[in-house]
């Protein structure tokens, strides 16, 4: 499975809650990508967890890679950083749901932070 994304990638927001931890295994990095910037390709190879009633997580079948984190009714998905090939020309532009972090960690950027 492959993915485009057509302009430029918005600024990433990191998350820090205990669903993104357990199912990334730290903190999940991604981008909101409006669904018409997103391309698919080899779709047979994409698979969906419904993690909650709003949200699905997309993984390939295939390397078991994390990729979206999809609200469906939103006009947006959000695709993880750690999924794109070459330099992605961003930075993070905030850090999400602080309150819940690993005890493991600190944040050390600069970056705002939101409980």
């Amino acid at each position: 499975m492959r993915f485009t994304v057509s302009g430029d990638l918005p600024q990433p927001d990191i998350c820090h809650c205990s669903m993104c931890r357990k199912q990334s295994g730290h903190c999940f990095a991604s981008t909101d990508i409006p669904r018409i910037s997103l391309s698919i390709s080899g779709e047979d190879s994409l698979s969906w967890y419904r993690s909650s009633e709003k949200v699905r997580r997309g993984f390939c079948s295939t390397c078991g890679s994390t990729l979206f984190w999809d609200p469906p009714a939103r006009d947006w998905i959000a695709v993880a950083m750690g999924a794109f090939d070459g330099p992605t020309r961003t930075s993070v532009k905030m850090h999400i749901h602080v309150g819940e972090k690993g005890d493991y960690y600190e944040i050390v950027d600069h970056s705002p932070q939101h409980w």
